[in-house]
Protein backbone atom coordinates (compact mmCIF):
# COMPACT_ATOMS: atom_id res chain seq x y z
CA UNK A 1 0.00 0.00 0.00
CA UNK A 2 1.39 3.40 -1.00
CA UNK A 3 1.04 5.44 2.21
CA UNK A 4 2.61 8.51 0.64
CA UNK A 5 -0.13 8.61 -1.99
CA UNK A 6 -2.79 8.17 0.69
CA UNK A 7 -1.34 11.06 2.69
CA UNK A 8 -1.28 13.24 -0.40
CA UNK A 9 -4.99 12.57 -0.86
CA UNK A 10 -5.98 13.01 2.79
CA UNK A 11 -4.01 16.15 3.61
CA UNK A 12 -5.59 18.35 0.91
CA UNK A 13 -9.07 17.15 1.89
CA UNK A 14 -8.42 17.97 5.55
CA UNK A 15 -7.00 21.37 4.65
CA UNK A 16 -10.03 21.97 2.45
CA UNK A 17 -12.34 21.15 5.35
CA UNK A 18 -10.48 23.47 7.72
CA UNK A 19 -10.50 26.23 5.09
CA UNK A 20 -14.25 25.79 4.68
CA UNK A 21 -14.83 26.09 8.44
CA UNK A 22 -12.60 29.18 8.61
CA UNK A 23 -14.47 30.79 5.70
CA UNK A 24 -17.79 30.04 7.39
CA UNK A 25 -16.64 31.64 10.66
CA UNK A 26 -15.36 34.72 8.82
CA UNK A 27 -18.66 35.07 6.96
CA UNK A 28 -20.56 34.64 10.23
CA UNK A 29 -18.46 37.38 11.87
CA UNK A 30 -19.04 39.73 8.92
CA UNK A 31 -22.81 39.20 9.02
CA UNK A 32 -22.82 39.83 12.77
CA UNK A 33 -20.74 43.02 12.40
CA UNK A 34 -23.07 44.30 9.67
CA UNK A 35 -26.07 43.60 11.95
CA UNK A 36 -27.85 41.66 9.24
CA UNK A 37 -31.45 40.65 10.04
CA UNK A 38 -31.81 43.35 12.64
CA UNK A 39 -28.90 42.22 14.78
CA UNK A 40 -30.30 38.75 15.38
CA UNK A 41 -27.01 37.19 14.25
CA UNK A 42 -24.53 37.34 17.14
CA UNK A 43 -20.83 36.92 16.54
CA UNK A 44 -19.29 33.47 17.02
CA UNK A 45 -17.42 34.77 20.05
CA UNK A 46 -20.62 36.03 21.67
CA UNK A 47 -22.19 32.62 21.21
CA UNK A 48 -19.14 30.82 22.61
CA UNK A 49 -18.95 33.22 25.56
CA UNK A 50 -22.63 32.65 26.36
CA UNK A 51 -22.21 28.88 26.08
CA UNK A 52 -19.19 29.07 28.41
CA UNK A 53 -21.05 31.07 31.05
CA UNK A 54 -24.20 28.92 30.78
CA UNK A 55 -21.97 25.91 31.23
CA UNK A 56 -22.83 22.27 31.70
CA UNK A 57 -25.51 23.17 34.25
CA UNK A 58 -27.73 24.30 31.37
CA UNK A 59 -26.49 22.21 28.46
CA UNK A 60 -25.81 18.93 30.24
CA UNK A 61 -29.31 18.00 31.47
CA UNK A 62 -31.02 19.22 28.29
CA UNK A 63 -28.48 17.45 26.11
CA UNK A 64 -28.97 14.22 28.04
CA UNK A 65 -32.77 14.33 27.86
CA UNK A 66 -32.83 14.98 24.11
CA UNK A 67 -30.18 12.35 23.45
CA UNK A 68 -32.17 9.74 25.38
CA UNK A 69 -35.39 10.54 23.52
CA UNK A 70 -33.58 10.47 20.17
CA UNK A 71 -31.94 7.15 21.03
CA UNK A 72 -35.26 5.55 21.95
CA UNK A 73 -36.86 6.77 18.74
CA UNK A 74 -33.82 5.68 16.74
CA UNK A 75 -34.06 2.15 18.13
CA UNK A 76 -37.84 1.78 17.75
CA UNK A 77 -37.97 3.29 14.25
CA UNK A 78 -35.05 1.34 12.88
CA UNK A 79 -36.04 -2.00 14.41
CA UNK A 80 -39.50 -1.66 12.85
CA UNK A 81 -38.03 -0.56 9.51
CA UNK A 82 -35.55 -3.45 9.33
CA UNK A 83 -38.17 -5.98 10.41
CA UNK A 84 -40.59 -4.83 7.70
CA UNK A 85 -37.80 -4.85 5.11
CA UNK A 86 -37.01 -8.47 5.98
CA UNK A 87 -40.70 -9.36 5.72
CA UNK A 88 -40.84 -7.78 2.27
CA UNK A 89 -38.07 -10.09 1.12
CA UNK A 90 -39.52 -13.18 2.80
CA UNK A 91 -43.14 -12.48 1.79
CA UNK A 92 -43.06 -10.54 -1.52
CA UNK A 93 -46.89 -10.10 -1.79
CA UNK A 94 -46.87 -7.65 1.13
CA UNK A 95 -44.39 -5.34 -0.57
CA UNK A 96 -47.04 -3.00 -1.94
CA UNK A 97 -48.68 -2.60 1.47
CA UNK A 98 -45.38 -1.99 3.27
CA UNK A 99 -44.20 0.45 0.61
CA UNK A 100 -47.41 2.44 0.89
CA UNK A 101 -47.01 2.49 4.66
CA UNK A 102 -43.45 3.80 4.33
CA UNK A 103 -44.47 6.49 1.84
CA UNK A 104 -47.36 7.50 4.09
CA UNK A 105 -45.03 7.85 7.07
CA UNK A 106 -42.66 9.96 4.97
CA UNK A 107 -45.29 12.26 3.46
CA UNK A 108 -47.54 12.75 6.49
CA UNK A 109 -46.92 16.11 8.21
CA UNK A 110 -45.60 14.78 11.49
CA UNK A 111 -46.20 18.06 13.26
CA UNK A 112 -49.91 17.37 12.76
CA UNK A 113 -49.60 13.96 14.40
CA UNK A 114 -47.45 15.15 17.28
CA UNK A 115 -50.20 17.02 19.17
CA UNK A 116 -52.51 14.00 18.82
CA UNK A 117 -49.85 11.72 20.31
CA UNK A 118 -49.28 14.27 23.08
CA UNK A 119 -52.99 14.39 23.97
CA UNK A 120 -53.43 10.61 23.87
CA UNK A 121 -50.23 9.45 25.58
CA UNK A 122 -48.68 12.56 27.14
CA UNK A 123 -45.17 12.81 28.58
CA UNK A 124 -42.22 12.26 26.27
CA UNK A 125 -44.07 9.94 23.91
CA UNK A 126 -44.27 12.56 21.09
CA UNK A 127 -40.49 12.98 21.26
CA UNK A 128 -39.85 9.27 20.84
CA UNK A 129 -42.62 8.91 18.25
CA UNK A 130 -41.36 11.71 16.00
CA UNK A 131 -37.76 10.53 16.31
CA UNK A 132 -38.84 7.03 15.24
CA UNK A 133 -40.92 8.31 12.33
CA UNK A 134 -38.07 10.44 11.02
CA UNK A 135 -35.87 7.31 10.92
CA UNK A 136 -38.34 4.82 9.51
CA UNK A 137 -38.50 5.59 5.78
CA UNK A 138 -34.77 5.99 5.15
CA UNK A 139 -33.82 2.80 6.96
CA UNK A 140 -36.53 0.68 5.40
CA UNK A 141 -35.69 1.76 1.85
CA UNK A 142 -31.96 1.28 2.44
CA UNK A 143 -32.43 -2.16 3.96
CA UNK A 144 -34.74 -3.38 1.19
CA UNK A 145 -32.31 -2.22 -1.49
CA UNK A 146 -29.45 -3.87 0.40
CA UNK A 147 -31.27 -7.19 0.74
CA UNK A 148 -31.99 -7.16 -2.99
CA UNK A 149 -28.36 -6.42 -3.86
CA UNK A 150 -27.27 -9.92 -2.79
CA UNK A 151 -25.16 -11.81 -5.31
CA UNK A 152 -27.39 -13.96 -7.52
CA UNK A 153 -24.76 -16.70 -7.82
CA UNK A 154 -24.54 -17.07 -4.04
CA UNK A 155 -28.31 -17.28 -3.80
CA UNK A 156 -28.39 -19.94 -6.50
CA UNK A 157 -25.72 -21.90 -4.63
CA UNK A 158 -27.78 -21.91 -1.42
CA UNK A 159 -30.82 -22.97 -3.42
CA UNK A 160 -28.89 -25.77 -5.14
CA UNK A 161 -27.89 -27.19 -1.77
CA UNK A 162 -31.51 -27.28 -0.70
CA UNK A 163 -31.56 -24.07 1.28
CA UNK A 164 -34.88 -22.29 1.57
CA UNK A 165 -35.81 -18.64 1.67
CA UNK A 166 -34.74 -18.29 5.31
CA UNK A 167 -31.32 -19.84 4.63
CA UNK A 168 -30.74 -17.47 1.70
CA UNK A 169 -31.71 -14.55 3.88
CA UNK A 170 -29.50 -15.52 6.82
CA UNK A 171 -26.41 -16.63 4.92
CA UNK A 172 -26.34 -14.21 2.00
CA UNK A 173 -28.87 -11.39 1.95
CA UNK A 174 -28.39 -10.06 5.48
CA UNK A 175 -24.64 -9.81 4.95
CA UNK A 176 -25.12 -8.17 1.56
CA UNK A 177 -27.53 -5.66 3.09
CA UNK A 178 -25.11 -4.45 5.79
CA UNK A 179 -23.45 -1.62 3.78
CA UNK A 180 -26.76 -0.13 2.64
CA UNK A 181 -28.41 -0.58 6.02
CA UNK A 182 -25.56 1.05 7.92
CA UNK A 183 -25.45 3.89 5.39
CA UNK A 184 -29.16 4.44 6.03
CA UNK A 185 -28.58 4.34 9.79
CA UNK A 186 -25.96 7.08 9.47
CA UNK A 187 -28.62 9.30 7.93
CA UNK A 188 -31.24 8.16 10.44
CA UNK A 189 -29.17 9.17 13.48
CA UNK A 190 -29.30 12.95 12.85
CA UNK A 191 -32.91 12.57 11.72
CA UNK A 192 -33.79 11.05 15.10
CA UNK A 193 -32.27 14.06 16.85
CA UNK A 194 -34.32 16.38 14.66
CA UNK A 195 -37.50 14.44 15.42
CA UNK A 196 -36.79 14.48 19.17
CA UNK A 197 -36.25 18.25 19.21
CA UNK A 198 -39.43 18.87 17.21
CA UNK A 199 -41.29 16.64 19.67
CA UNK A 200 -39.98 18.75 22.53
CA UNK A 201 -41.29 21.89 20.83
CA UNK A 202 -44.83 20.54 21.19
CA UNK A 203 -44.76 21.00 24.96
CA UNK A 204 -45.83 18.72 27.74
CA UNK A 205 -42.27 18.37 29.06
CA UNK A 206 -39.95 20.62 31.05
CA UNK A 207 -36.49 19.78 29.73
CA UNK A 208 -34.60 19.06 26.53
CA UNK A 209 -32.84 21.09 23.84
CA UNK A 210 -36.16 21.93 22.19
CA UNK A 211 -37.54 23.26 25.49
CA UNK A 212 -34.38 25.28 26.16
CA UNK A 213 -34.53 26.69 22.62
CA UNK A 214 -38.12 27.79 23.16
CA UNK A 215 -37.22 29.43 26.49
CA UNK A 216 -34.26 31.27 24.93
CA UNK A 217 -36.43 32.51 22.07
CA UNK A 218 -39.18 33.65 24.45
CA UNK A 219 -36.68 35.67 26.52
CA UNK A 220 -35.07 36.94 23.30
CA UNK A 221 -31.67 35.70 24.41
CA UNK A 222 -30.20 35.52 20.92
CA UNK A 223 -26.71 34.17 21.77
CA UNK A 224 -28.22 31.41 23.93
CA UNK A 225 -30.62 30.51 21.11
CA UNK A 226 -27.69 30.12 18.74
CA UNK A 227 -25.79 28.17 21.37
CA UNK A 228 -28.66 25.71 21.76
CA UNK A 229 -28.83 25.38 17.98
CA UNK A 230 -25.12 24.55 17.93
CA UNK A 231 -25.66 22.01 20.72
CA UNK A 232 -28.42 20.37 18.64
CA UNK A 233 -26.11 20.25 15.63
CA UNK A 234 -23.34 18.75 17.77
CA UNK A 235 -25.71 16.05 19.05
CA UNK A 236 -26.77 15.21 15.50
CA UNK A 237 -23.14 15.06 14.39
CA UNK A 238 -22.29 12.85 17.36
CA UNK A 239 -25.03 10.39 16.38
CA UNK A 240 -23.75 10.29 12.81
CA UNK A 241 -20.15 9.80 13.96
CA UNK A 242 -21.03 6.92 16.31
CA UNK A 243 -22.90 5.03 13.60
CA UNK A 244 -20.11 5.76 11.11
CA UNK A 245 -17.52 4.27 13.49
CA UNK A 246 -19.69 1.20 14.03
CA UNK A 247 -20.03 0.84 10.26
CA UNK A 248 -16.26 0.97 9.79
CA UNK A 249 -15.73 -1.68 12.46
CA UNK A 250 -18.54 -3.91 11.18
CA UNK A 251 -17.54 -3.71 7.52
CA UNK A 252 -13.74 -4.04 7.33
CA UNK A 253 -13.95 -5.28 3.74
CA UNK A 254 -15.41 -1.94 2.59
CA UNK A 255 -12.33 -0.15 3.95
CA UNK A 256 -10.11 -2.49 1.98
CA UNK A 257 -12.12 -1.82 -1.18
CA UNK A 258 -11.90 1.94 -0.59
Amino acid sequence: MNWAAIRQRLVPSRLGGLAGIAALLILWEILAAMRVAGGTIPSPWQVLDTMYHDGWALYGPNFEVTAWGALQGFLWGNVLAIALAVLVVLIPPIEMLVTQLAILSYCTPLLALGPIILVVFGGRTPTVFLAAMYCFFTTMVGTVSGLRSADATSLDLIRAYGGGRWQRLRRVQLIAALPNTLAALKIAAPSAVLGAIIGEYLGGIDSGIGVALTAAQTSYNVPRTWGMALAAAALAGLGYAIVAIIARLALPWTRAEA
